[in-house]
């Protein structure tokens, strides 16, 4: 593993992954929508209306679970000084912002015909837009220093202390009464034998591992991208330049 803790060749590892991620996670997403759009039914209180969970909820994970990649990168990053752990806490940063409003925007879709309105001042509700501030916050930091590893010390700081209310998130269905149902999937057990009917549940587990291969595929794609900034002045990143052209025309 440590091979490719090198730029270089963690480099050409992600540029021969990512098209099979890539692939897979599209077949992923088509079986998913397609399960979750036509062959599930409808709810039986909610009709057709819950139908968005396929997207509210894998969005809802995977914001948590990337601020956690993006978290422990910066942890590596500043304990060991391994410059892919930063790359990869800067890469992240965007997925996951990208990830959490899209929670948001969903829930709020979907909290229109289930609540009466598309917003309340909900535990679960503002504890996630709380975790979007903090995206912004990091990748507004990061693009306040010119230093790269200033700049990934700063991002770290913040992205550690933001961990805190990833719990919060998580438990506030818990710990408060709050309008947001709690979950009926989330532990081994609810898995094993799930509040929620097969049909719905497949396409639901689908479109979770889509997101969660989709966010990987975004990252190894966005890690490449900063490797070739952070690396432009190193001899392998010229001959890469030399020989793509399309990396030549905007990198002259």
């Amino acid at each position: 593993m440590y091979k490719y803790a090198s730029p270089k060749n963690f480099y050409a590892l992600a540029g021969r992954l990512i098209p099979w991620l890539g692939a897979v996670t599209l077949l992923l997403f088509i079986a998913g929508l397609y399960l979750g759009l036509y062959v599930a039914p409808p709810d039986y209180q909610q009709g057709d209306s819950y139908r968005i969970m396929f997207i509210h909820v894998p969005s809802a994970w995977m914001s948590m679970f990337v601020y956690m990649m993006m978290a422990g990168g910066g942890l590596v990053g500043l304990v060991w000084n391994i410059k892919l752990a930063d790359m990869l806490a800067t890469a992240s940063a965007p997925i996951g912002a990208s990830l959490t409003l899209s929670a948001l925007v969903t829930g709020s879709l979907w909290g229109r015909p289930t609540w009466g309105t598309y917003w309340v001042w909900d535990a679960r509700l503002t504890s996630e837009l709380i975790l979007f501030f903090l995206y912004m916050g990091f990748i507004a930091l990061q693009a306040a220093i010119d230093d790269p590893r200033r700049s990934a010390r700063a991002g770290a700081v913040l992205a550690l202390v933001g961990v805190v209310n990833i719990p919060i998130i998580h438990f506030s269905v818990v710990w408060w009464n709050t309008l947001h149902q709690p979950a009926s999937i989330g532990s081994l057990g609810k898995i094993v034998s799930p509040s929620i009917y097969p049909s719905m549940l497949h396409p639901l587990l689908i479109m979770s591992v889509a997101f969660f291969l989709f966010y990987f595929t975004v990252l190894l794609i966005r890690m490449r991208g900063e490797i070739l900034a952070r690396e432009r002045h190193t001899g392998w990143v010229a001959e890469i330049v030399r020989a793509t052209p399309e990396i030549r025309g905007t990198h002259p």
